[in-house]
């Protein structure tokens, strides 16, 4: 395998780097808003300069107005949006588009996809499910309606879903009478549907979503094979993304502020127990870039590996969530009294990564997941 990125790869990280640029990390959460919100709304200007830099059409194909670029260009944008932990549904977004790219029909795409390549319509996911630990598409029933079956009627409720008050339609992953995944693009405000209020570790506002008889057109309602399946995958390795993004932004901080802070007269940095801990970190983020890339890629070509790509994505997972967590932990520990401090940022690294590692789940789950798949492909 060749890591090495494309020319086209480069000049996305390039163009990301340049929207990044002015971003600064969110600090406190706001007081004028419910506890522990950072903002009702996304980052609406930063998502327009990704709109006009052509970067949320990425993955898209040329007729759709995108870059006709893959998981591992989606991957790398997803690692510089981490770093300044922006706050616009990126991933949500892209990796909705891509499964109507890939599994809708050429009627739907044609009517969605040009419009979410420049921003102007919003699209976000739902796949944690009705408690979080179930599987998305067994907590909503889906089931034909109307003359011919031009509508599809949902039922069921699914927590959690990032972005759902602001985004335009909502992918939400269902499961019919004989048990076969759909997965049906919701209108925000369609009626039949509600929004609780939840908000995440990191301060962001989700929803919890009750569908109670919500009426869906059927050219809306993918019920193609491997549909959710793609979808599901693209969600776990690009948080796995944003884990190491995230990840190696920490980690600079921390060189650099031990690098600063001396005692007996010497730069922290360089005792031995503060050089070790940070070597640890640089081993976990090295672990979780190698297991991502491997993931991404075994996603795009479907080449390679003695398992299915589930099982590079489960591995990258275990890696992500662990990693992130480990390299914030010790950040912490090694900033002293300013890694507590709310004003500084952190504090907002911290709990971004402790979302994104409650979105990954626990790493036992995964080794399960990895246990049945070796079950079902045994080794030769």
């Amino acid at each position: 395998m060749d890591f090495t990125f494309t020319e086209e790869q480069q000049a996305a990280v390039e163009a990301a780097k340049a929207v990044f640029a002015d971003v600064a990390p969110d600090t406190v959460p706001s007081p004028a808003l419910s506890p522990g919100a950072v903002a009702e709304d996304f980052d609406r200007p930063l998502w327009a300069r990704l709109g006009t830099s052509d970067l949320l059409g990425l993955t898209l194909a040329p007729e759709h107005g995108g870059s006709g670029l893959d998981t591992v260009a989606l991957c790398l944008l997803l690692r510089e949006s981490a770093r300044v932990l922006a706050r616009v549904p990126l991933l949500e977004h892209c990796a909705t588009a891509m499964a109507v790219q890939a599994h809708g029909s050429p009627a739907l795409a044609a009517e969605l996809l040009p419009r979410a390549a420049r921003g102007d319509l919003v699209l976000t996911a739902a796949s944690a499910g009705r408690t979080g630990h179930d599987p998305a598409e067994l907590a909503v029933t889906a089931r034909p309606d109307g003359p011919g079956g031009s509508h599809w009627i949902l039922d069921g409720t699914q927590t959690a879903v990032p972005w759902a008050h602001t985004a335009d339609l909502i992918a939400v992953p269902a499961h019919t009478a004989d048990g076969a995944p759909v997965l049906a693009l919701v209108d925000r405000t369609g009626p039949g549907l509600s929004a609780a209020r939840q908000y995440a570790t990191s301060g962001e506002l989700l929803a919890e979503l009750t569908l109670d008889a919500v009426r869906v057109p059927a050219d809306r309602v993918i019920d193609a094979p491997g549909a959710w399946e793609q979808l599901r995958q693209t969600l776990a390795t690009g948080t796995c993304a944003l884990a190491l993004g995230l990840g190696e932004q920490v980690l600079a901080m921390t060189a650099g502020y031990t690098g600063k802070r001396e005692q007996f007269g010497f730069p922290v940095a360089t005792f031995q127990a503060v050089a070790v801990q940070a070597a640890d970190r640089y081993i976990d983020l090295r672990a979780m870039a190698a297991t991502l890339w491997q993931a991404a890629w075994r996603l795009d070509t479907g080449a390679g590996g003695p398992l299915p790509a589930a099982g590079d994505v489960s591995v990258a997972k275990i890696w992500a969530s662990e990693g992130v967590r480990r390299v914030v932990q010790t950040a912490q520990h090694l900033h002293g009294g300013f890694g507590a401090d709310t004003d500084y940022p952190l504090h907002r690294y911290h709990a971004w990564a402790k979302q994104l590692e409650l979105s990954l789940g626990p790493a036992a789950a995964h080794e399960e997941a990895l246990g049945d798949l070796l079950a079902a492909h045994p080794l030769a």
